[in-house]
């Protein structure tokens, strides 16, 4: 097979993926497992690998010289990072990735969580859904404190089986996801000297999207501008959630309105062709829309100007 072929490797379960690891031998609990990196076998990836995992995954890497990619942004992991991966979500590794030299992986089966309120909960922990070049970096003093969580969950999951094991684990794994929202909001006000960046890119690709009027394009979506953007939508939307208050899809809906309401009050052109330019495919939807979102149908709000 050649270099530039791409192989897919499926990992259904908690056995699978430690037996992909080589270290089948090590588990303990069929939907739960934590290891360290550094108790690993050494392992290199020689072919471009797509990898499918029915496993919620949280690493944190130190010292890592592996190569990820998202979609088709790369990111080069140089420093200790927290990852978050859902069940299947695609991840890319490329020829000479190498696992990380130190850091902690911990694996969890969604049938682990079944019956407790984490189960639903865990999908409110948006960070599930960023790109690998999304990653959460930790302070020195934060990567201490999630260590020790770490070091908790492993006493615990290294303890025999009782009763109250499952329940135990999921207390501190949901402690573990509260500290990470922490670090992750913490993280988004850090750097909101570049997302004001980002939300001035956000808007020109907006104003460029309803006054080019490429019909062929459809409305904007929160996808289609997180994939001009480089970035994953939920990331994009947890971002200027932050900076602004609103949602992209709420700040698009804010931009389409503000260049309707613009069309109707400077030009004489029909609503059903303000509605075309501005995406829509049947004329019905921008009024319903204009409505919900004004009290007015775009005829009102036209007449309201005369």
């Amino acid at each position: 097979m050649s270099r530039e072929e791409t192989i897919t490797i499926q990992v259904p379960s908690v056995a699978a993926q430690l037996q992909l690891a080589g270290v089948a031998a090590r588990l303990k609990h069929p939907l739960f497992s934590i290891l360290r990196f550094e108790d690993l076998p050494p392992a290199a990836v020689t072919q471009r690998v797509r990898l499918i995992s029915d496993l919620y995954q949280i690493t944190l890497k130190k010292d890592c010289p592996c190569k990820l990619q998202y979609g088709q942004t790369p990111y080069d992991f140089g420093e200790g990072v927290m990852s978050f991966f859902a069940p299947k979500q695609v991840v890319i590794l490329e020829p000479g990735a190498v696992l990380p030299a130190a850091g902690w992986l911990l694996l969890v089966h969604p049938d682990f969580l079944r019956g407790h309120p984490l189960s639903q909960t865990i999908n409110d922990y948006g960070f599930f859904e960023y790109a690998v070049n999304e990653a959460l970096l930790l302070s020195a003093e934060e990567q201490d404190a999630i260590e020790g969580l770490l070091r908790q969950v492993e006493q615990e999951a290294n303890r025999p089986l009782d009763h109250l094991s499952q329940a135990v684990l999921i207390l501190h794994l949901e402690l573990l996801l509260t500290y990470c929202q922490r670090y992750v909001n913490r993280q988004f006000i850090t750097r909101k000297p570049n997302n004001h960046e980002l939300l001035r890119k956000v808007e020109l690709l907006l104003h460029q999207h309803f006054t080019q009027q490429d019909l062929l394009e459809g409305l904007p979506t929160v996808g289609l501008l997180a994939e001009q953007l480089h970035l994953s939508p939920k990331y994009l939307s947890d971002c200027l959630k932050q900076l602004t208050g609103q949602t992209a899809q709420q700040l698009i809906h804010e931009k389409l309105l503000a260049h309707a309401k613009h069309v109707l009050t400077t030009t004489e052109l029909a609503v059903s062709e303000i509605a075309y330019q501005l995406g829509f495919e049947y004329p019905q939807s921008f009024s319903k829309l204009f409505k919900n979102k004004t009290n007015q149908t775009p005829l009102e709000y036209r007449q309201s100007f005369n």
